[in-house]
């Protein structure tokens, strides 16, 4: 909603609000903590010679965490929708982006999942060795055809391994009722892997704007779609799936209240 109160309109330019002096301290509090947790985790990282399952248990530890410090400081709770429509075994998860509260939360709410990202995150100090160390799909982006070949080899590895692969399938975050450009990888993903595609809504760009410090308070909604089935042809399923997660994105936009600035 508006400021005012009024829905905020379908298609509107949306612009974060101006940050007031508690949002700002709120936000740097966080940020401290989250920097001295992640300073005291490492010693911790000898413990990734053990098997992945128990740098999957502490980062799940470390990011629950994270989000608890999110609600207490900066007031910022989520809420997840759908959960029925997540299929019991591998299934490609094809998620909206607009914040990195997204990178987190579904590292939580998924039971075992494989993110694809980019490669240079894996060398940031513990947190991107940990993502290293839990099996996430580290793509070059230069690397032109072999980074999609790199991408399909990997990720049927993790399916192969009974885990959810989640994709951004616009490669970058965008701010809220933006217009959406989906690249053609999550099509050729879609195709290899041959496993229900499940889409992902949310607006979580409405509370922790791209390329902002600041942290609103207010409820993320996470939604997940009714799955996609395997097999349809590439302009169908990219039909399909944009029209799912842009509509249903839209309209939890629309449904979130502004946040206090």
């Amino acid at each position: 909603m508006a400021a005012d109160g009024a829905p905020m309109p379908a298609g509107a330019d949306w612009r974060p609000p101006r940050a007031s002096a508690l949002v700002v301290l709120r936000s740097l509090v966080f940020q401290g903590l989250v920097i001295a947790s992640l300073v005291l985790l490492l010693p911790a990282v000898v413990l990734m010679v053990l098997p992945r399952a128990v740098t999957r248990t502490a980062a799940r530890i470390v990011v629950r965490f994270w989000l608890a410090l999110l609600r207490l400081t900066v007031g910022l709770a989520y809420e997840v929708r759908g959960r029925e429509h997540l299929p019991d075994g591998p299934c490609l998860i094809a998620a909206k982006h607009q914040s990195a509260f997204e990178t987190l939360a579904l590292q939580v709410i998924l039971k075992d999942p494989a993110f694809v990202l980019k490669r240079e995150l894996t060398l940031i100090p513990v947190a991107g060795w940990g993502m290293w160390r839990l099996g996430h799909i580290a793509i070059d982006r230069n690397a032109g055809a072999s980074a999609l070949m790199s991408l399909i080899r990997q990720a049927k590895q993790r399916v192969a391994d009974d885990r959810q692969v989640v994709i951004f399938p616009e490669g970058t975050r965008s701010t809220p009722l933006s217009a959406p450009t989906y690249r053609p990888g999550v099509a050729a993903l879609y195709r290899a892997l041959q496993v229900p595609c499940v889409p992902v809504a949310l607006n979580s760009g409405v509370f922790w704007p791209r390329n902002s410090a600041w942290k609103f308070p207010g409820r993320i909604i996470i939604e997940f779609l009714p799955a996609i089935p395997a097999g349809l042809a590439s302009g169908p399923f990219m039909e399909r799936l944009e029209q799912q997660v842009e509509e249903r994105t839209e309209a939890l936009i629309v449904e979130a209240d502004r946040p206090a600035g």
